[in-house]
């Protein structure tokens, strides 16, 4: 995917090393300066330079349909915004979420802008791989984003008011067909709207509109694009406006008459749970951020717990000693040190402000910005309202909230004596440039208050080199700035640690924070005293953990102590809810388990602590047995013997266990029957979790009435990815649970193979014992908590029990193994420190197995394939080594006759499920695979749906 922006010129030199993002996937440029092109000719110039720099070796349109872009057009002058104008208001420091995890001190609206827009792309239909979008607008969405329709023109829009729409564009739909787009408006009246409503649904444009390829090239040849000749017919694209023409041109019934526009098929998709912020202006960006910080109020999902004066006050990247007063409003201090010399009021933003002592009773509606140029510092006040905009000698025309010539009189000056007079203020001189030793802080007074002494400020400031905030943008040394934000970014570190009560930083993304923290030469913050939440104790010590990993020094003792935080944490609840085994069986009788295995569809990973216990999880899953039988069986007879004996019928292995230490060696090297041995534990058959204490094993089993032998199958190789260990662990606990009368159904049994897993330190979710131990086709779904216990949804099995549908899918053994603790220890750990990647993906899952669930409601075999595709898309994404080499070479050799395929579990190797496109193409799969095997071991293995699940009997 590529990602092209149209920025400030002045920005385009050190985006990529102020941003850090990687310069080949990253295309920055901005409009020619040369001519002024609108928002569609600068869609078409991003496109135009990125295809000259990436591949003009190759026709335009061929290069077109080869990959997935998003542009966005950030190149705005920012002129009622001035404290970002320099960098672009697509850079604007975005202070972190309270509610949400995995975000960084150093975010930018960029950073918070692409991850929906990567989302959306990846659910382009085919044939769409354009995206445009606004770089001074912030778009929140719901964690799934519904299937997208097919269109040349797919526009996002809002429900809201006709108040609220007022100033932006308007889609008018079809009431009987609402994603049909009648007619779009460009910023209708109230009335217009009132008018139209009775007849036509209407939403406001929030500016994301994916494009068709055929949409592409229609807007390239209305902005001068000569096709056969490859470039513009005057060089440059001509002036044509994406959003006031172009899309005026769509629809059933456009407003303005366009042929070849009328012909493109446009869909409009309500943004469900979606939310439209602005960044125009300083009141804008302060009222936006308000509306997101208060958008979730549920405390649960609130970590830090500092209460300001009132919450409208944002502070970040700062050295703040000021007292906030509870009549303080409207306030953002960004890259700043204020000391507690000042004196704050309302309605403030004051950025890049260094270190000083200067004492300052800032009035009501002042903002500051100080700007390094050249080695100096242009001091920038201005009006919390003002708007940049008019001629100099205008009345209108504002300056710190008031006429900028009236400004002038009470400081004994003309224009004419400034050297402004004619000037569009945005281009007057305004603002003086001073040395670093100047007094900076007598300049803020003089120029936000009226002078002591007006004669002598006249002369300073006439004499003194001025800026215009034009200049200011064009000059502004942005490296510097950034340099100073990073440095008080740094100091608040320790602060922020040790207040973590009622600060953001265990809910910050810890890897990059760590990585960061490790610049500083600060000690590593203590450890969290033992009662502290388990999940605060995780997140400090794993970020200890990752700290001396970025420093280069050996670790792992933290992060060992964090695993056991979570292991404790879950098996607690059992070492306090201890059980009495009780036999009951005849001397002759057998108890019998079984258990299918289980296909995982959608949303795998999300089932997994620490994740699911902090945000829940959701996936979709099936049970089906193999060959015909429930592939993982058990058979637990009573002994007169007073030992254990375990056998392993696939493995031909045996052991007898006499000891409570034999017993509780589940790490035992070498030995087969780990599971078994902690299943016996969980079940009371050590001091730990049985209720009476007794001197030995040998004495418990004769209370108990006798030894048993247990024997286990797995027609399952290890490393499948069916849920095999976790499967075979429930069918171990449900069967030893009927002879031992402890009756525990399906949830207990599910939820204690959670703490089998933290008990053998294999770790892994939930999903594959309760897809094992429920039947059928499910949707399972928890909410946060230590307690894990999923709530079951059935789904009509229609595609797995007809015989066309299941004659399309396939079942293949890859012959390629990988065990899942491996893989389920990295993804772990990026859960531990809420690795901003890892999340973004994970709740892309969740949002996706809740679409799936949609989806196979309507029995549709094709939306099916689509969405156990984008399953093991996500899946590769979370994990590169998901899908390898000689996996992906055996995918290469069917790909053509599948509809969709997906390594199941957590990939790497074992099981592939096959969709192919028909149930001939399933037999051109089978012949391609059974022609030629990857390996001795490959295989196709028959399945049909699971209607009972676990299943225990007697003899």
């Amino acid at each position: 995917m590529q990602y092209l922006l149209s920025i400030p010129k002045s920005l385009i030199e050190t985006f990529h090393e102020l941003t850090g993002k990687d310069a080949s996937d990253w295309i920055v440029d901005s409009d020619p300066g040369e001519a002024r092109v609108g928002s569609g000719g600068g869609t078409t110039w991003m496109l135009y330079r990125t295809w000259q720099q990436k591949s003009p070796e190759i026709p335009f349109e061929s290069w077109l349909s080869r990959e997935k872009r998003m542009i966005l057009h950030a190149g705005g002058q920012s002129r009622r915004l001035p404290a970002y104008a320099p960098s672009g208001k697509i850079l604007t420091p975005v202070p972190v979420f309270r509610w949400q995890r995995g975000q960084r001190l150093d975010q930018t609206l960029l950073d918070m802008q692409v991850p929906l827009y990567r989302k959306i792309l990846n659910q382009a239909p085919s044939g769409v791989h354009t995206l445009v979008a606004s770089g001074d607008v912030l778009i929140t969405a719901g964690d799934e984003i519904k299937p997208l329709p097919e269109a040349d023109v797919i526009c996002f829009g809002l429900w809201i008011s006709p108040e609220q729409s007022t100033n932006h564009g308007v889609f008018f739909c079809d009431r009987q067909h609402p994603s049909t787009l009648e007619f779009m408006l460009q910023k209708p009246s109230v009335e217009q709207i009132r008018e139209l409503a009775p007849d036509y649904y209407f939403m406001m444009d929030i500016g994301i509109w994916l494009l068709s390829d055929r949409a592409v090239n229609l807007l390239q040849e209305r902005c001068g694009w000569v096709p056969g000749s490859q470039q513009f017919k005057n060089t440059y694209p001509e002036n044509y406006d994406l959003y006031s023409t172009f899309g005026p041109s769509m629809g059933v019934n456009p407003v303005l008459e366009d042929a070849g526009i009328k012909e493109l098929t446009v869909k409009i998709v309500s943004l469900e749970g979606g939310a439209f912020y602005h960044f125009g202006t300083g009141n804008d960006m302060l009222q936006s951020m308000l509306q997101i910080q208060n958008r979730v109020l549920d405390q649960r999902a609130i970590w830090s717990r500092n209460v300001k004066p009132h919450p409208s006050i944002f502070v970040q990247n700062a050295a703040t000693l000021v007292s906030f007063r509870e009549n303080n409003r409207q306030i953002w201090i960004e890259n700043s040190c204020i000391p507690g010399t000042w004196t704050l009021h309302n309605c403030h933003i004051l950025t890049g402000i260094p270190e000083n002592n200067w004492n300052i009773d800032l009035p009501e509606g002042i903002c500051l910005d100080v700007v390094p140029v050249s080695g100096k510092l242009c001091l920038r006040p201005y009006g919390f309202t003002d708007t940049f905009s008019g001629l100099t000698d205008k009345l209108s025309t504002l300056w710190m909230g008031q006429p900028l010539v009236r400004w002038m009189e009470q400081r004994g000056m003309s224009l004419t004596d400034a050297g402004m007079e004619g000037f569009d203020i945005q281009k007057a001189p305004v603002f003086p440039l001073l040395d670093k030793d100047d007094d900076l802080g007598q300049w803020i007074r003089d120029m936000v208050l009226l002078p002591k002494d007006p004669v002598s400020f006249r002369d300073k400031y006439l004499s003194a080199v001025r800026l215009s905030a034009e200049q200011i943008s064009s000059r502004a040394d942005l490296i510097a700035l950034e340099k100073q934000r990073k440095e008080f970014r740094y100091n608040s570190f320790e602060k922020l640690a040790a207040n973590y009560r009622k600060s953001v930083f265990y809910q910050l993304d810890l890897d990059h924070t760590a990585g960061e923290w490790a610049q500083t030469g600060l000690e590593l913050p203590e450890s969290l005293c033992p009662d502290e939440s388990p999940l605060l104790k995780m997140h400090n010590l794993m970020f200890r953990d990752r700290v001396l990993h970025y420093l280069g020094k050996e670790g792992g003792k933290d992060e060992s102590r964090a695993f056991g935080v979570l292991r404790e944490a879950i098996l607690d609840r059992y070492r306090s809810n201890k059980v009495l085994p009780r036999r009951n069986v005849l001397s002759d009788q057998i108890v019998w388990g079984r258990s299918p295995a289980r296909l995982d569809l959608a949303g795998g990973w999300t089932d997994t602590p620490p994740y699911c216990m902090i945000e829940g999880g959701r996936v979709v899953n099936v049970a089906v047995e193999l060959n015909g039988q429930p592939p993982l069986q058990v058979f637990i007879r009573p002994s007169e013997k007073y030992s254990v004996i375990l056998r392993s019928i696939d493995l031909g292995e045996r052991e007898e266990i006499k000891t409570y230490e034999e017993l509780t060696a589940i790490s035992r090297v070498g030995s087969a029957f780990a599971i078994p041995r902690a299943a016996l534990m969980l079940a009371g058959f050590c001091p730990e979790y049985g209720q009476v204490q007794y001197p030995s094993l040998e004495q418990q089993l004769k209370d108990f009435g006798g030894g048993m032998e247990i024997s286990l199958l797995s027609a399952i190789p290890k490393g499948s990815g069916l849920g095999t260990s976790s499967i075979l662990a429930a069918t171990i606990l449900g069967t030893l649970s009927s002879f031992a009368s402890l009756n525990w159904d399906k949830t207990e049994i599910g939820d204690r193979t959670l703490a089998l897993e933290q008990l053998l330190t294999t770790g892994g979710g939930w999903q594959d014992q309760f897809g094992g131990l429920l039947p059928g086709l499910k949707y399972l779904e928890t909410n946060a908590g230590i307690s894990q216990v999923p709530v079951a949804r059935w789904m009509p099995d229609y595609l797995f029990a007809n015989a066309e549908t299941m004659g399309s899918m396939l079942l293949y053994y890859t012959g390629i193994t990988r065990v899942a603790k491996n893989i389920l220890a990295e993804i772990v750990r990026g859960m531990f420190l809420n690795s901003q990647k890892h999340l973004d993906i994970l709740r892309e899952m969740k949002g996706h197995a809740h679409n799936t669930f949609d989806a196979i409601q309507g029995n549709n075999y094709q939306a099916l394939a689509e969405k156990i595709r984008y399953s093991w898309m996500l899946n590769c994404r979370l994990d590169e080594g998901t899908n390898p080499q000689p996996v992906d070479a055996i995918i290469r050799r069917f790909e053509d006759y599948a509809a969709a395929w997906k390594l199941l579990g957590a990939g790497g190797g074992g099981y592939l499920l096959i969709l192919a496109k028909d149930p001939e193409a399933a037999s051109r799969i089978r012949a391609v695979l059974q022609s030629d095997p990857p390996n001795d071991r490959a295989r196709f293995v028959d399945m049909a749906l699971s209607r009972y699940g676990f299943q225990v009997t007697r003899s």
